[in-house]
C-alpha cells in the first residue's frame, strides 16, 4: 500500500468516524481506533495518539459555541478538570506499559458501555439547593432555554463526581477517547447537574483532558503527524456533515442504528485482543 493510498483511506475513514460520532453523540475516537488497528494494522498506541489529537480538534471547535451560548458551566468544568487531568496522565502512563491485548479488550468493553449509555433515556435533573461544599466552591449556575428563560440549578455530591471524573480521565488517557459517557454520568447522575449543562460542560472538558494525555504520547513518540493530520481533517469534516444531517433526521433511530454498529466494533476489538491480533 502506497503512502497516498494509506492517507486517502485514513481521510475517508476519519470522515465516516466523525460523521458517525456526531450522529451517535459518542465522538469519532470510538471509530478511529478500530479503523486504524483492525483494518489498517496500525499499532494501537499510534492509533490512540491520533484519536486524542482528533478529540482536541473537535472539542475545541464545538465547545466554543456552547460557551458563547452560556450553557457550559465554566467554573464546574475547570474544577473537575483537576481530576480528569490527573487521571488522564495516569492513564496515558499506564497505556505505555500495558499489553496491547489488554487495551483492546478494555476498549471494546468501554465501547459497549458507551453504546448502551447513549440509548439510555435522558432525564432532566434540576436541583434547586446545592450541597454545602458546592456552595463553598460556587459550582451552581444558570443556563438559557430556547424560550429565552434562564434556569437556575444547584449541585450535589461534589466528592463523588470528582472521583468519577478521575476515572473518566484515566479511561481517556488509556484508550484515547473523550470518555464523555463517564463524564456525563459524573455530572448528570452523581452531581445532579441538568443534562443539557452536563453534556456541554463535558464537551468543553474533553479537549483539555485529551491535551493532558497527548503530552505523554508525544514524549513516548506515539503522535505521528502522518497519521494524525489525515485523521483530524477527516473527523472535522465528518462531524460538520453529521451535525447537518442530525437536524433533518430522527436522532433516536440513528442512535439505535449506530449503537448496534458500535457494538459490533466492540466485539471485534475484544475478539482480536483476546486472540493477540492487536
Amino acid at each position: 500500500m502506497t503512502v497516498l493510498t494509506f492517507t486517502l483511506i485514513m481521510i475517508l475513514g476519519a470522515f465516516l468516524a466523525g460523521f458517525i460520532g456526531s450522529l451517535s453523540g459518542l465522538g469519532g475516537g470510538i471509530i478511529i481506533i478500530p479503523l486504524l488497528t483492525v483494518i489498517l494494522g496500525v499499532d494501537i498506541h499510534y492509533a490512540i495518539g491520533a484519536a486524542l489529537v482528533s478529540v482536541i480538534a473537535t472539542s475545541s471547535g464545538s465547545a466554543s459555541a456552547y460557551v458563547k451560548e452560556g450553557i457550559t458551566n465554566m467554573r464546574l468544568g475547570i474544577f473537575l478538570e483537576i481530576a480528569t487531568t490527573i487521571g488522564a496522565v495516569c492513564g496515558a502512563l499506564l497505556s505505555t506499559i500495558a499489553p496491547t491485548s489488554f487495551i483492546a479488550v478494555l476498549f471494546g468493553l468501554t465501547l459497549i458501555f458507551s453504546a448502551i449509555n447513549s440509548l439510555r433515556k435522558k432525564e432532566e435533573h434540576i436541583v434547586l439547593e446545592s450541597s454545602p461544599l458546592a456552595k463553598k466552591l460556587r459550582l451552581d449556575g444558570t443556563y438559557p432555554t430556547h424560550d429565552g428563560e434562564v434556569v437556575s440549578y444547584g449541585t450535589k455530591n461534589v466528592v463523588g463526581g470528582f472521583g468519577m471524573m478521575g476515572i473518566a480521565g484515566m479511561m481517556s488517557g488509556l484508550l484515547g477517547i473523550g470518555s464523555g459517557a463517564f463524564k456525563v454520568i459524573a455530572m448528570d447522575n452523581i452531581m445532579r447537574i441538568p443534562f443539557k449543562v452536563s453534556t456541554t460542560t463535558s464537551n468543553f472538558m474533553m479537549g483539555v483532558t485529551a491535551m493532558a494525555s497527548s503530552v505523554i504520547y508525544i514524549q513516548k513518540g506515539y503522535i505521528e503527524p502522518g497519521i494524525c493530520m489525515p485523521v483530524v481533517i477527516g473527523v472535522l469534516f465528518g462531524a460538520m456533515a453529521g451535525a447537518k444531517v442530525l437536524v433533518r433526521t430522527n436522532p433516536k433511530k440513528l442512535r439505535i442504528f449506530f449503537a448496534c454498529l458500535i457494538f459490533v466494533l466492540a466485539v471485534n476489538m475484544i475478539y482480536n485482543g483476546l486472540n493477540g491480533k492487536i
